[in-house]
This record gives structure tokens, C-alpha cells and sequence, in this order.
């Protein structure tokens, strides 16, 4: 398989789940849509949760309305072929990263940064796969176009870690979460997500 090496992320996405996602791309499409629009309110989350912070809005104020455009851009394509958005049972990717976090500032914003920036990451690395291998030129299409706005979006959660933490420690926790990260992903999930 040809890696799409991310250097945020501690080991690549395997073979297995690029065979899973290639003959499910329905479902891995819907999955995707509810994606965008979870990124997008994690950034408004992020916003709101600290309100004081000038710098949060510029950013992630923007972040949010461009995962919403790419939502839209997948509702679009699944309308067009006769697919209604249905919910679908979440893997244990999210929740599993999530537990991650640490409760107590400061250590509880750097964490939802680089949780935020980990799944920014992943979702990169695998748009580009399936970009390079889906069959159908419009998913490829679709997909091909996501991903420098996917890379820009973890790189803003790193530049939002930069100014805020010694770059030392903010190197020790990422490594420490994408571990955690790669290890929720060793195992495949029976149902193709695209963070399965």
C-alpha cells in the first residue's frame, strides 16, 4: 500500500482498512459526511469554551465553516445519488480519544488541540489513500480536493499549540496521544468508518 505518511500520526493506516473502506464506499461516504460536521463542532466547541481568547475565534471560527462547506459537498454528492444521510453507529475511535483528555487546564485545552489535530491528521492520510484507489473519478475527485484544506486543518491546531506551549512538551504529549491514537486503530472495527 502506498503511505500517505503524516507526521503527526505514530504509524500508518493499514491495508485491511483500505480494503474495508474500497468495498463500502456508501456507507464510508456517509460516515464521512457526519465527520465534517463533528470537526466543525469541535472547533465551535473549542470557541465557546474559551470565550476570552481573541486568537481561538480568528482561527477556529473559519476551521468550523469550512468543515461545514465540505459537509455540504458530501451531502450534495449523496443527495445526487439517491442517499439519504442516516445516522450510523460510531466506532470507538472518538470516545476512546476522548478519555484521553485530561480534565484539569492547562492541560485539558493542549489535549483537545492535539486530539482535534490527530483526527485532522488521520482523516488526511486516509483521504489520500482512498483518493489514490477509489474507482469512481467523482469520490476520487471529491476526495483529491479535500486534502489541502484537511493538512491546513491540523497544521492550525498545531500552530494553536505553538503559541501556547514550550515546543518540548508539546512534542512529548503528541507522541504520547498518537500512540494511544494508532493503538485504537490496530484493531479493525467491523463496520468501515473512515476512523474505524
Amino acid at each position: 500500500m502506498t503511505s500517505a505518511r503524516v507526521r503527526w500520526l505514530a504509524a500508518p493506516s493499514s491495508e485491511a482498512w483500505l480494503e474495508q473502506a474500497l468495498a463500502h464506499p456508501l456507507e464510508v461516504l456517509i460516515d464521512h459526511a457526519h465527520c465534517e460536521r463533528k470537526a466543525a463542532g469541535v472547533a465551535l466547541q473549542l470557541m465557546f469554551r474559551y470565550p476570552s481568547d481573541p486568537d481561538l475565534a480568528s482561527v477556529l471560527s473559519p476551521l468550523a465553516r469550512e468543515e461545514l462547506e465540505h459537509f455540504e459537498q458530501l451531502l450534495a454528492l449523496l443527495q445526487r445519488r439517491g442517499i439519504q444521510l442516516r445516522p450510523l453507529a460510531a466506532p470507538p475511535y472518538g470516545a476512546g480519544l476522548a478519555k484521553l483528555i485530561r480534565r484539569q487546564e492547562p492541560g485539558r485545552q493542549l489535549d483537545s488541540f492535539l486530539v482535534a489535530g490527530l483526527i485532522e491528521a488521520r482523516s488526511h492520510e486516509r483521504l489520500a489513500l482512498l483518493a489514490g484507489r477509489w474507482s469512481d473519478p467523482e469520490l476520487a475527485g471529491l476526495y483529491a480536493g479535500l486534502l489541502v484544506s484537511e493538512a491546513r486543518h491540523f497544521g492550525l491546531y498545531w500552530v494553536l499549540c505553538e503559541r501556547r506551549w514550550p515546543r518540548a512538551e508539546l512534542i512529548a504529549r503528541l507522541e504520547e496521544l498518537a500512540a494511544a491514537e494508532a493503538e485504537l486503530l490496530a484493531v479493525l472495527h467491523p463496520q468501515p468508518r473512515l476512523h474505524s
